[in-house]
C-alpha cells in the first residue's frame, strides 16, 4: 500500500539551502581561503554544526586524537571513546592524559581520574561541553559529585559484558540497544555514543542502516514540514537522505560532498536540528515545539587551519591528498 509522503514547508528549501552553503563554507575553510566564507549574515554571525557530522571539530579529534592516535585494542577503545564523550570536551580529555598518561583500560583508575577532575573543578574549570546536557545518573547510582557517578558508569560499562555485545551485535539497531540498555543513556545520547564507536575500525555499520531522531531535530522535522504524511519522524530522516540528489538538483543547488560521500542519515538528523535553529532568525514566524527564537552561540572563527581526516575505511583521506596537491578547488 502507498504511503502519503510528508508535505514540505517553505523552511524544507531553506534545509537544501542550508546543507549546500554550510558545505560551501566548510570546503572554502579546508582549502586555505580566507574569511569571510559565505554572504549569509545568519551563517556568518551564528554557531552551526557541519553538514558532515564528522566534520566538526570535536569529532576530528575524537577521530585522530582518541580512536586512531595510537594501536588500541577493542576494549580499551571503547572506553577511551566514551570516556571523552561522557564530558565531550576536548580540553578535559588533554587534561586527563596529560596527569594520567594515554588512556587505556589497563591503567583505568576512577581514583585517579576523578582525583584529577575533582582538582579540576576546584580551581573553577568547566569539565563538561554544553553541546549536550549528561543526565545525572539514575538513582542507584547517585554520587555526590555528577562526574563520579560518570565515571562509575564507565568503570561498570567495561568490566561488564556491554564491550562484547556491541562487538557481537548483527545491525546498528542491536548495538544501539545494548548501549541504550545502560543506566542514564537516554536515545539520544546511545544514538550519539554508537556512531561515534562506529568511527572505530572495530565496528563496520553503514550510518545508512539505522538512526534516533534527537529533540532538535523534531524540532526541525516540524518546522521543514505542514504534514508529515503517513510517515514517522525516522522515515523522514530516510525519506530525505535518499532524496538528497533529488531534492538539491530542483532547486539549482551545487553541493560538494565530503569527497564523493554522500549525505548520511545521522547527517540528515544533524541538519534538522541546525536548520531549527537557523530557522529561528530567517524565519521566525514558523513555530516549532520549544519556542525558542534565538540561537545562544555567536561564530567565532579558530586560528588553526582545518585539516580534516576521516575513518580510513571511508576511503576519503587519500582523495583529500590528491585534492589537496591538485591546482584549484575540488568540485566533488
Amino acid at each position: 500500500m502507498r504511503r502519503h509522503p510528508p508535505v514540505p514547508s517553505l523552511v524544507f528549501d531553506t534545509y537544501w539551502y542550508f546543507a549546500s552553503e554550510r558545505q560551501s563554507i566548510f570546503h572554502a575553510r579546508a582549502g586555505g581561503a580566507e574569511a569571510p566564507w559565505t554572504d549569509d549574515p545568519v551563517l556568518g554571525a551564528y554557531k552551526f554544526t557541519n553538514a558532515y557530522r564528522a566534520s566538526d571539530r570535536t569529532s576530528q579529534f575524537l577521530i585522530k586524537r582518541v580512536i586512531y592516535n595510537e594501536d588500541h585494542d577493542w576494549p580499551s577503545t571503547l572506553l577511551r571513546v566514551l570516556l571523552f564523550k561522557v564530558f565531550n570536551k576536548t580540553a578535559t580529555w588533554n587534561l586527563l592524559e596529560a596527569s594520567l598518561g594515554p588512556m587505556s583500560l589497563n591503567n583505568f583508575s576512577s581514583e585517579r581520574i576523578n582525583a584529577v577532575l575533582d582538582d579540576a573543578i576546584a580551581s573553577g574549570t568547566a569539565i563538561y561541553s554544553n553541546a549536550y546536557i549528561m543526565p545525572s545518573g539514575a538513582a542507584s547510582m547517585r554520587q555526590a559529585r555528577k562526574h563520579r557517578m560518570h565515571i562509575a558508569l564507565l568503570s561498570d560499562i567495561v568490566r561488564g559484558s556491554v564491550s562484547a555485545d556491541i562487538q557481537k551485535a548483527n545491525s546498528m539497531e542491536q548495538a544501539y540497544n545494548i548501549i541504550r540498555s545502560v543506566p542514564s543513556f537516554g536515545p539520544f545520547l546511545a544514538m550519539q555514543f554508537l556512531v561515534d564507536l562506529n568511527y572505530t575500525q572495530f565496528l563496520n555499520f553503514s550510518e545508512m542502516d539505522f538512526v534516533v531522531p534527537g529533540p532538535g531535530a523534531r524540532d526541525g522535522i516540524r518546522k521543514c514540514f505542514q504534514s508529515l504524511g503517513d510517515y514517522d519522524e525516522t522515515d523522514v530522516i530516510r525519506w530525505v537522505a535518499e532524496r538528497q540528489e533529488l531534492e538539491l538538483s530542483t532547486r539549482g543547488l551545487e553541493f560538494k560532498t565530503l569527497w564523493g560521500r554522500p549525505l548520511q542519515l545521522i547527517d540528515c538528523q544533524n541538519l534538522f536540528c541546525e536548520v531549527d535553529k537557523y530557522a529561528r532568525v530567517a524565519h521566525p514566524e514558523v513555530e516549532g515545539r520549544t519556542g525558542r527564537t534565538r540561537i545562544k552561540q555567536r561564530f567565532r572563527a579558530h586560528a588553526e587551519q582545518l585539516t580534516p581526516w576521516y575513518p580510513p575505511k571511508w576511503g576519503i583521506n587519500e582523495k583529500i591528498r590528491q585534492c589537496q596537491a591538485a591546482p584549484g578547488p575540488s568540485r566533488e
